[in-house]
């Protein structure tokens, strides 16, 4: 399999590694006779216990890692989403804050001490968490703060007690597994993996009435040979998520689309993709267990999915609207007050990632789900794409 000169090269220790986790999913394509759906293949490269990219200490967060998120990149984030996340806890009467996905934990840490300078913290900061490296991670994290940190918990899944508050998810739709899928006039084909030589391929075959019917449900014109991916577990994750929460809201930041320019004609061949040492690789079937496999998000399925749920749409935006909405240009001047000329440099630069269209400005989308919880919210009231979904 070729690898681009421009990747750096394998340790023996990320190599073996790398062959185990290509060797299991041998393994479960031989169990499914000889064809995988991808989701599985996907869910298995990403989560597979002792194995995964995430549950075997291989993710990477940061600018020596393999991406960056938005709290590495700048606190300026955390404190413009603390004013949006206190103002849900007060329309919600109070309550917890439940973060899915927490990765290295600077979100969780720079939340809690923006919440706390508001005085807006939540009852309990709740954690989902399934991978124990990343869980161990955060709690490194989370320990180094003083007064703050007995506030924090882990939890294996949603919590099973009722409970409200928010729900909050950066960049952990993107990595839910995808189905792929070739639209034709013959018919909608499901596009699988199979094992080839040392390696993997795609192969086709007619799609089962599932993925069929979930196509057909987007109501797009696709093209014949028209290829893109969906996610068959987002309603189930959404339901999940907020079977227990009552008054309170979802909160979700992603990279995505509406629809109707997710499915274009100009997206033929769809979004999904890895991320490893900061470089888009287009074989998802290289380096398997050590690179980020991800896809943009789908909005209006998960408009759906939350209606479906009994959550009401309170709002989708561009970050960059959000951001502004919630005042990241008083954020900014603020924190530049008290910092040298290098901090200075470095938040000037943040903020421009988080801001500006070619960044993530205007691929990253905002969207809150609410129950209970009526009127416009503080971080759509510059521009809220709802209508566009």
């Amino acid at each position: 399999m070729l690898i681009p000169d421009s990747l750096p090269l394998l340790s023996p220790a990320e190599a073996e590694h790398s062959e185990c986790v290509a060797g299991h999913l041998r393994s479960l394509i031989a169990t499914g006779g000889g064809w995988l759906p991808f989701s599985r293949f996907m869910d298995a490269a990403l989560y597979a216990p002792g194995l995964g990219y995430y549950m075997a200490g291989q993710a990477r967060f940061g600018a020596g890692g393999d991406f960056v998120t938005a709290p590495e990149i700048s606190p300026l984030f955390a404190r413009c989403l603390a004013t949006q996340v206190a103002e849900l806890l007060e329309r919600a009467g109070g309550g917890d804050l439940v973060e899915y996905g927490a990765g290295s934990g600077a979100l969780a840490a720079d939340l809690l001490r923006a919440l706390a300078g508001i005085d807006a913290l939540p009852r309990r900061y709740r954690i989902v968490e399934i991978s124990a490296p990343l869980r161990a991670r955060q709690q490194e994290r989370i320990a180094q703060l003083p007064g703050l940190a007995g506030r924090v918990e882990w939890l294996d899944g949603p919590p099973a007690a009722a409970w409200q508050g928010v729900v909050l998810a950066n960049e952990v739709l993107d990595a839910m597994p995808v189905d792929r899928f070739r639209a034709g006039r013959s018919g909608c084909e499901a596009i699988g993996v199979v094992a080839a030589g040392g390696g993997f391929a795609w192969q086709t075959r007619p799609a089962d009435a599932a993925l069929a019917n979930a196509v057909t449900a987007l109501g797009m014109a696709l093209a014949d040979g028209y290829v893109s991916e969906l996610r068959p577990m987002l309603p189930a994750w959404i339901e999940a998520a907020t079977a227990t929460l009552g008054k309170g809201a979802l909160l979700l930041i992603d990279y995505g689309l509406p629809r109707s320019q997710y499915y274009h004609a100009s997206r033929d061949g769809g979004s999904l993709c890895a991320f490893y040492r900061h470089r888009r690789v287009d074989d998802v079937f290289a380096r398997t267990g050590l690179q980020d496999l991800t896809a943009w998000v789908d909005f209006s399925a998960v408009a759906d999915a939350a209606a479906a749920s009994g959550l009401e749409l309170s709002g989708f935006a561009t970050q960059a609207h959000f951001l502004a909405s919630l005042g990241i240009d008083r954020e900014l001047v603020t924190a530049l007050e008290g910092a040298n000329t290098r901090e200075g440099i470095a938040l000037s630069q943040g903020a421009s990632m988080l801001l500006l269209p070619g960044e993530m400005g205007e691929r990253f989308k905002v969207m809150a789900l609410t129950r209970d919880i009526g009127g416009t919210l503080r971080g759509f009231s510059f521009r809220d794409l709802s209508a566009s979904l």
